[in-house]
């Protein structure tokens, strides 16, 4: 059905209409005809200006922006939404164009390597050129890729080699920070702010893995905190945590060191490590820039990462994946009541100063309590100075005891 009634719209009058108006002696009724098509001639007008008036009001409403039509009740609206700035993947390539040229291959020619160009006894690494001054230009890697390292030199994204320095390195955040000559150098990666990531935001990574040189893989944001457990001594006992954040896109050896970068072309995290396991896929994590940047700044000025020294190897007093032996934990001669702590296995510098001795079992450090080697390093590092007085409560041959150490600067490893 039309806008309009097939009846009131036709011009057209029926035969039979006008045959039986002859019957009856009649005219065509213009009177009554008349009658109708000015009705009709009124109507299609009236309507018609109504219609263009809408019309008109609604194009200019969205013309000028400024139509807000009425909210139906019970809407539901999203507030705080960002609208696409444009194509995701062209906003990919975009941010790996500003990354790419800032970001090297690392090569670690090994102390014992007497032949520097023979690669498989050599470590492969990646770096991000983050700071320059008008002698030298500075880049991040992980501690892990420098290690041991004879000769260091970086492979730039057009291909050239060059000598670099070891500036610092630090074992615990696994951070390290190399110096190159700055001529020629003229990307400097931009650093962004690690802590407004999001999950699920799009990331690319940036690297060297396996020697491939200036691989980019793309992924998301898998999770922004993830607290990793880290053996620092590689002795398979937890004694650290590494805050990281967690990505699917593909990270492999030699990715290390590398940048992990927003849509936005800014470093938010350095690629560090993956799990790599049977059926596992898509665990690979970064430690985040806001991180990273402080422990970088340190060591480019001192060369080292200042912290507190107390001078004990401990093992765990309940560590489930360590168990002391029965006839281990009965030698300790310990409080039913005593079930968390760390057993000292040997002290050295400001421990053994102040007495103390194999079998020790520390529970509490200024009266907070120590459970595992994580939480007397994490405490050490996070709650003290250097050349704080530390009240160590401890239990010796199951007698509680208190001691008071003065902390000393960590000597270098």
């Amino acid at each position: 059905m039309g806008l309009f009634d097939d009846d009131f719209y036709s011009t057209k009058v029926p035969r039979r209409s006008r045959e039986q108006d002859k019957s009856k002696g009649l005219s065509r009724g213009w009177r009554t005809s008349r009658s109708r098509r000015s009705l009709s001639t009124w109507q299609i007008s009236a309507l018609s200006s109504v219609i263009s008036a809408v019309v008109a009001v609604l194009l200019f409403s969205l013309v000028t922006g400024h139509w807000a039509p009425e909210r139906a009740a019970g809407s539901t609206v999203i507030e705080n939404v960002t609208p696409s700035s444009g194509d995701p993947y062209d906003r990919i390539i975009q941010a790996a164009a500003m990354v790419r040229p800032a970001v090297v291959s690392i090569v670690n020619h090994k102390e014992d390597n007497k032949e520097e160009n023979i690669l498989d006894q050599s470590s492969l690494g990646s770096g991000v050129i983050y700071k320059k001054d008008a002698n030298k230009a500075y880049i991040i890697t992980n501690n892990h890729v420098v290690q041991g390292a004879g000769k260091l030199e970086i492979v730039t994204v057009s291909g050239e080699t060059r000598r670099a320095e070891l500036v610092g390195a630090d074992k615990v955040t696994d951070i390290a920070v190399l110096s190159i000559d700055a001529k020629g150098i003229n990307t400097i990666a931009q650093i962004g702010d690690s802590s407004k990531l999001r999950l699920g935001e799009t990331v690319i990574a940036i690297g060297n893995p396996l020697g491939l040189g200036d691989t980019l893989t793309s992924g998301i944001i898998s999770y922004t905190e993830r607290k990793i457990p880290v053996s620092l001594n590689q002795d398979g006992v937890y004694d650290w945590e590494q805050e990281v954040i967690q990505t699917d896109a593909a990270i492999n050896e030699g990715n290390s060191g590398g940048a992990l970068v927003d849509l936005n072309g800014k470093v938010i995290g350095i690629n560090t490590m993956k799990i790599s396991d049977t059926g596992v896929e898509g665990l690979g994590f970064a430690i985040p820039t806001n991180h990273v940047m402080e422990t970088a700044d340190e060591l480019t000025s001192k060369g080292k990462i200042s912290r507190s020294y107390l001078g004990v190897y401990t093992v765990d007093l309940n560590n489930p994946y360590v168990p002391l032996a029965e006839d281990q934990r009965k030698e300790l001669n310990l409080p039913v009541a005593v079930k968390d702590g760390v057993v000292v296995l040997d002290a050295v510098g400001p421990a053994k100063v102040a007495g103390l001795q194999f079998n020790d079992v520390i529970t509490k450090f200024d009266g907070e309590p120590i459970t595992s080697t994580l939480s007397l390093r994490k405490y050490l590092y996070n709650h003290t100075k250097i050349g704080d007085e530390l009240q160590i409560t401890f239990y010796r041959n199951g007698v509680l005891k208190q001691v008071s150490v003065k902390l000393l600067e960590k000597p270098e490893e």
